[in-house]
């Protein structure tokens, strides 16, 4: 247990916690709305310092992200609890913690000191680390004292997250967070409110601040039928990414019967089609579909001459024909970090 950083003392010993949008204010001995981040004697702790519930080593593409250090191997770690309450969240083992259960849950973790991981990281010449899993923003002072000894051997950040980061969260992280995967839920208040017990308008503001503050950016959406996978809300959606930049990846996946909503078929794979060719159409260069058995999907292809610049069997890489961010055919600029 270790005192937060993202918070501020109110009066009669409450405090706010400025980790994400909720902004909770938290009485002498309770925890937030995510369950982690604890009031004790009118201090905020976050409990989840140095305590991991899973950690892995994956390829980056499995975050997914497309366009950062393609083919690497990226260190993956998580903790327990969301500030979200999705009800088709596929982790939610461990990010749907119950109140009053974090100590019970938090037994389950172990010790995973920043030390440890860029010791690990170093020896094993893994050049970035990802906080993933469960919502990275509530333990945001743990991913950033990670990544302060990461950035002496030159190691990126990733963060996999929902968008709920305040201004003052995403400020904490610059030095140290080099890209984002959002999770664009759908673009819908409704859906946001009704299915994950949260909104839609600060996440679109999350995802305009990364973008302004020039960290390497995707976005990914999972469709989940008759939810959020209307024509016109994937064109929102597509419109909305576009209107920042048309160089942005989207990232599109099916959904599968899960936590609350097993009740809800798989997604089907002409849909997931359907949305592709509607972000393509929309005017968006890169745009791929996950957990779908169709190689062409996940394909980075030239936007100019068409050529096929990195073909991926699953999270495995079988073309690359690029150098130095270029199409290697007629030398078009291809928007990524690639080394």
């Amino acid at each position: 247990m270790k005192e937060a950083i993202l918070y501020k003392k109110l009066k009669n010993n409450i405090v706010e916690c400025a980790a994400c949008i909720r902004r909770c204010k938290i009485s002498d001995g309770q925890s937030g709305f995510c369950g982690v981040r604890k009031n004790t004697n009118g201090k905020l702790y976050l409990l989840v310092q140095n305590k991991a519930i899973a950690s892995q080593v994956d390829p980056i593409e499995k975050k997914p992200l497309y366009h950062f250090l393609p083919g690497s191997k990226i260190f993956s770690l998580g903790t327990i609890g969301c500030n979200l309450r999705c009800e088709f969240c596929q982790n939610f083992e461990i990010s749907q913690i119950l109140s009053g259960f974090q100590d019970e849950t938090l037994g389950l973790s172990h010790d995973l000191t920043p030390e440890k991981i860029v010791e690990y990281c170093h020896i094993k010449k893994i050049p970035s680390i990802a906080f993933t899993y469960n919502e990275p923003t509530i333990f945001s002072e743990y991913a950033v004292e990670t990544m302060k000894l990461a950035k002496k051997y030159k190691m990126k950040g990733v963060f996999v997250s929902n968008g709920y980061e305040t201004n003052e969260a995403l400020e904490y992280l610059d030095k140290w967070i080099d890209a984002y995967n959002i999770d664009l839920k759908a673009f819908s208040e409704d859906f946001y409110k009704e299915v994950c017990q949260g909104e839609l308008t600060p996440v679109t503001k999350t995802i305009k601040e990364i973008y302004r503050r020039k960290k390497w950016l995707e976005i990914t959406t999972l469709l989940v039928p008759d939810k959020n996978d209307s024509e016109k809300e994937i064109t929102q959606i597509a419109e909305f990414i576009k209107n920042i930049s048309p160089d942005i990846p989207w990232h599109l996946s099916a959904f599968y019967p899960t936590y609350k909503m097993t009740d809800v078929g798989p997604t089907a794979e002409e849909k997931l089609i359907q949305a592709y060719e509607i972000g393509k159409r929309v005017g968006l260069k890169y745009v791929y579909l996950g957990n779908i058995d169709n190689q062409k999907y996940g394909q980075t292809v030239c936007p100019k001459c068409g050529e096929i610049l990195i073909d991926r069997d699953g999270y495995k890489i079988t073309v690359y024909k690029m150098k130095d961010g270029n199409c290697l055919e007629c030398g078009t600029k291809i928007f990524g970090v690639w080394k």
